[in-house]
């Protein structure tokens, strides 16, 4: 979907809600997201979900879930009801479902591929309270009584590392040679026996699954989760090594994950260790490299990059 013809469905969507205020895009890749202006919330964002990736039990679970949260005391975007009442809108123009959530002030922990900013002691502070914050959104997820109706996919071993993983076939990335493909094949088959060790009696559950830099808000000290469109029942450790994954290359990654750790083990038990939360780091390498078959061409940067990140990140899992 083009920048103007999203634009243009953002507008149609907006009428919805009675919103007047121009839309200010932000991002337009799997969902268009606009910043706008509420008159009764203020400044919200506007999602058109992308088509066939949510139904519409999904999204309308996922916001059922954030209104769980922050009655429970998790700081989350709320969604925001249209005029008829309902937290999705149809746009038939767009072939999408749109939503409205609160906004999030602060700015990202960080972005992809570039350094952390601040003093290793700023970034670990921030990855002890990353660790807090994940683990009090787990435990009110876990007191939450779900309706009937509520729709969330899961992400277990097999939706990890089976024959169809559910981001994609990862070890079939167009870039990868046939050693990088091979070296891919034996981490999957080391981590089966990891995940699966785990799985009996691992704490699995609602997590937000998608925790990188960028849906991570700082506010002072204090940091707070935004989209949740990726939310899944999954393990708790994949919800940690997500947050891990784009501190592979840094300098002082061993710090961070035990900064993360301890922040956790502050306001719940810790589903595992740092060994652990390595694996599930590498874990998350892996399907972003599947992930990305099929979103770009088979010869993009891209395409190449997930693949030569998750090489790296197995063999050295695959070393130690």
């Amino acid at each position: 979907m083009k920048d103007a013809e999203a634009r243009a469905y953002a507008e149609a969507a907006l009428m919805h809600w009675g919103i007047e205020a121009t839309p200010r895009l932000i991002k337009n890749r799997e969902n268009a997201v606009f910043e706008t202006v509420s008159p009764e919330f203020g400044r919200v964002a506007l999602r058109l979900h992308r088509p066939g990736y949510q139904s519409d039990a999904a999204i309308r679970s996922e916001l059922w879930w954030a209104e769980a949260l922050v009655a429970a005391g998790v700081q989350v975007p709320l969604p925001v009801r249209t005029k008829a009442g309902d937290v999705i809108a149809d746009v038939p123009e767009a072939g999408r479902r749109a939503s409205i959530v609160t906004w999030m002030d602060g700015a990202p922990l960080g972005e992809g591929d570039v350094p952390l900013d601040g003093s290793p002691a700023r970034q670990a502070a921030l990855h002890h309270a990353l660790g807090a914050e994940l683990a009090r959104l787990h435990a009110a997820s876990d007191e939450a009584t779900l309706p009937e109706a509520f729709e969330r996919g899961v992400l277990d071993r097999s939706a990890l590392l089976g024959d169809d993983p559910a981001w994609g076939r990862f070890w079939e990335n167009p870039a990868l040679s046939g050693e990088e493909r091979a070296a891919l094949l034996e981490a999957r088959e080391r981590l089966c026996e990891v995940i699966g060790s785990h799985e009996a009696e691992g704490d699995f559950g609602l997590i937000h699954a998608d925790a990188l830099r960028e849906n991570v808000m700082v506010q002072g000290d204090a940091v707070r989760l935004i989209d949740f469109d990726d939310g899944v029942f999954g393990f708790r450790m994949y919800e940690l090594g997500v947050a891990m994954s784009q501190n592979w290359d840094q300098p002082n990654r061993a710090d961070l994950g035990a900064a993360l750790l301890e922040g956790y083990g502050t306001v719940r038990p810790l589903p595992g260790d740092a060994a652990l939360l390595e694996a599930f780091t590498v874990m998350r390498g892996l399907a972003s490299c599947g992930w990305v078959i099929g979103r770009y061409a088979p010869g993009a940067p891209e395409t190449a990059d997930y693949a030569a990140r998750a090489v790296t990140m197995a063999r050295e899992w695959l070393r130690r």
